[in-house]
């Protein structure tokens, strides 16, 4: 066994707050558990949720839960295995997911059902940012149970979710009219879907394109389009969100998300999927964990495409 160290970098916060509260500590290496495997991360997404955390939202600023680490996407190299565990050798390039709040950092210690090979093919900042949109953009999918030939609205489309929701769609042949920002016009056009811009006049201009009607609705941005859903006339089974859980709630939508689908199998499949070049997974910014509240800056702008990436 490679010796380890004793300490490591990884993000932290203390307290409830905006992202000026996140910093990098040095904290212990975690130690190799039983069932469980220490992987040497090397990169780990940023995704929407965390800031929702951080911010206490989730918590309900409850001061037990804190201090606390940040971040569940992960991928790198198998540094140490514990007893109980088979299937993996160290070295070996894995990626996957924590529910522990804890994968921005140097080293992160995963029960090992949660990790997966990763696929050669497939870069260190795709794979470290793949579990949450990946599974989230499954369960969204699934939820709608949408048919080849059929219309999905999907909001958000050109965001870490939404593009991989709308490429799961389209290599279905699932007409997909696209919701996004004109930037991003081109790149939904070379996925197939038909792109459509925010702004005032949009039902209209969805309703110019859904010449036979809409089928179902996928949210990856707010609550304005579960209502906008419903008023194109989509039946409320047929509309989800994976973000609007009011919204939901309120009108009988639904709302799957990553932990509907967190299950090894299915994180594989849509990794080899990505190793195929059937999905893309674009890379918006990569940033060292000293820059985590730059990362965060730029996520909660809500314009970017694809994945923002920490890479210890």
């Amino acid at each position: 066994m490679t010796a380890l160290p004793d300490t490591m970098r990884a993000v932290r916060f203390e307290e409830w707050g905006d992202r000026s509260v996140l910093h990098v500590a040095e904290v212990p290496v975690p130690e190799v558990a039983p069932g469980r495997v220490l992987v040497k991360v090397r990169a780990a997404g940023v995704n929407p949720g965390e800031s929702a955390i951080r911010q206490g939202v989730v918590d309900d600023h409850d001061p037990s839960k804190l201090p606390s680490g940040q971040g569940t996407d992960l991928a790198g190299t198998v540094a140490a295995i514990g007893l109980d565990v088979d299937g993996f050798e160290e070295g070996e390039e894995v990626l996957g997911w924590s529910w522990e709040r804890s994968s921005q950092a140097e080293y992160v210690s995963v029960p090992a059902g949660q990790l997966v090979p990763k696929p050669r093919l497939i870069s260190w900042e795709a794979a470290g940012g793949l579990d949450v949109v990946a599974t989230t953009a499954a369960a969204a999918v699934r939820a709608v149970d949408p048919r080849a030939g059929e219309t999905v609205v999907v909001s958000g489309a050109a965001g870490g979710v939404g593009g991989f929701v709308t490429q799961l769609l389209t290599n279905e042949g699932v007409d997909v009219i696209a919701i996004a920002s004109e930037s991003n016009h081109d790149w939904l056009r070379s996925k197939n879907a038909r792109p459509v811009a925010y702004g005032d006049g949009l039902e209209d201009r969805i309703r110019e394109l859904a010449t036979n009607g809409i089928d179902a609705v996928i949210d990856t941005f707010g609550p304005e389009y579960v209502h906008l859903g419903i008023t194109l006339g989509v039946p409320a089974d047929r509309i989800e969100t994976v973000i609007a859980f009011e919204a939901a709630a309120e009108l009988g939508a639904r709302a799957s998300g990553s932990a509907d689908t967190a299950d090894p199998e299915i994180l594989s499949a849509l990794a080899n999927m990505v190793a195929d070049g059937s999905i893309e997974v674009p890379i918006a910014a990569t940033f060292p964990l000293d820059r985590v509240q730059d990362a965060y800056a730029q996520l909660e702008e809500r314009h970017t495409r694809g994945k923002i990436v920490l890479v210890p």
